[in-house]
């Protein structure tokens, strides 16, 4: 059987499982799925582990613009065939909150190029970060030496999400046609529902202008400064993972975090990372 066949096959058995009220009520950070049935989580990963794995489907699967497919994909890839030079492949994939979880989980954290994988993509996109840091708590080599490379990553997307966000509030205060109060916090949710504008996707600010009675250029400013923050939050939740995994090891460890995430400053992403790090490595 070729791969469209066995693909139609496999997306028939998930169609049957499909729920559209969980659909609706996602709500996930980056750009939304072309295609979504709504499969709960445990039952796509109940399927796909059924099926035999084959990296050369999972690939083919992971194209698909298509949620259940491409989340499905990261379970039947073989995780030893994975390579660096295959790390920009399934890097592209990478397109929202949910596929960087279940990337982590399903795939990136098994494969023994891991360790590369997260130097490179700290570099990268905050959901490649996301993604990469997910990983790195769940790897027996996690180390000290990565949880300063979280700490930094979540500084500098701090940094950057602040500056976006006043930025449109300069925007949203100067734009004369912005209907009163509207502010950034009562477009966020319009304006950045699937924070596509992350991608360069202009239609996203010309609807949200037109919704919010903003600017196309104020309305981008504040669906930018919305997926900014939300991003900046989703890496220092990724950063907390790895800091407790890593000072979760022994006492040193656990002092060792606590003394490297005070460098941090108060920005949100920040604080987050301070307040979760106060309860979860308690003495």
């Amino acid at each position: 059987m070729d791969f469209t066949s066995r693909m139609v096959a496999l997306l028939g058995e998930l169609r049957r499982e499909r729920n559209g009220a969980v659909a609706d009520a996602m709500c996930l950070c980056g750009k939304p799925y072309g295609l979504n049935y709504g499969v709960s989580l445990p039952t796509l990963r109940r399927i796909a582990r059924a099926e035999t794995p084959d990296h050369d489907f999972a690939r083919y699967l992971y194209v698909q613009d298509v949620r259940e497919l491409r989340l499905a994909a990261l379970y039947i890839a073989q995780p030893e065939r994975v390579t660096m030079d295959e790390a920009a492949f399934w890097a592209a994939g990478i397109i929202n909150s949910e596929v960087a979880e279940e990337a982590s989980f399903a795939l990136l954290s098994r494969v023994g190029v891991q360790p590369a994988i997260f130097e490179r993509w700290m570099a990268a996109s905050p959901l490649l970060q996301y993604a990469a840091l997910l990983a790195a708590a769940r790897s027996p080599q996690a180390s000290l030496a990565w949880v300063d490379a979280a700490l930094e990553a979540v500084h500098r997307d701090a940094v950057e999400a602040e500056a976006l966000v006043a930025a449109a509030r300069s925007a949203a205060a100067a734009d004369t046609s912005a209907a009163p109060a509207a502010g950034i916090a009562g477009a966020e949710g319009q304006a950045a529902g699937a924070a596509g504008i992350a991608a360069g996707t202009v239609e996203l600010a010309a609807g949200a202008a037109a919704r919010t009675g903003k600017s196309a250029e104020a309305a981008a400013l504040t669906a930018s400064a919305s997926f900014a923050a939300r991003a900046a939050r989703l890496v220092a939740q990724g950063a907390v993972a790895l800091c407790v995994a890593v000072g979760s090891q022994n006492e040193e460890n656990r002092l060792a975090v606590h003394r490297k995430a005070g460098s941090l400053g108060k920005l949100p992403a920040e604080d987050c990372v301070h307040e979760e790090l106060a309860w979860r490595l308690e003495p």
